[in-house]
């Protein structure tokens, strides 16, 4: 170890602690936070929910009860399309069993 890289090392430290304490940080306007700051302003305050009477719940309930459930719509199938869709399945599965031809490479 040699005394010419301690010297370096706490002459480098020295002007580096001499700039630090010699810093002066800008000064600032008392306006400066002017258009990055918005006022603030009180949220108006919450207005309870109205209750409605009991006649208006009734006649609602009431109307609710009378009214039918949506029911889907039922899809008719007809026989014809049953048994072409049965013999498409039946010869697809033929064609799966049937032996597979393979063809001599060249």
């Amino acid at each position: 170890m040699s005394t010419s890289a301690v010297a370096r090392k706490d002459l480098v430290q020295e002007l580096y602690l001499k700039e630090v304490k010699s810093y002066k940080a800008p000064e600032r306007s008392a306006d400066a936070h002017k258009g990055q700051v918005r006022e603030f302003t009180q949220p108006p305050k919450p207005t309870a929910p109205s209750m409605p009477s009991s006649s208006e719940v009734a006649s609602q309930l009431e109307a609710y009860t009378a009214s039918e459930p949506d029911a889907p719509e039922k899809v008719s199938s007809s026989a014809e399309e049953d048994v072409t869709e049965q013999q498409d399945v039946n010869e697809y599965l033929k064609e799966l069993q049937a032996d597979v031809k393979v063809e001599a490479h060249h």
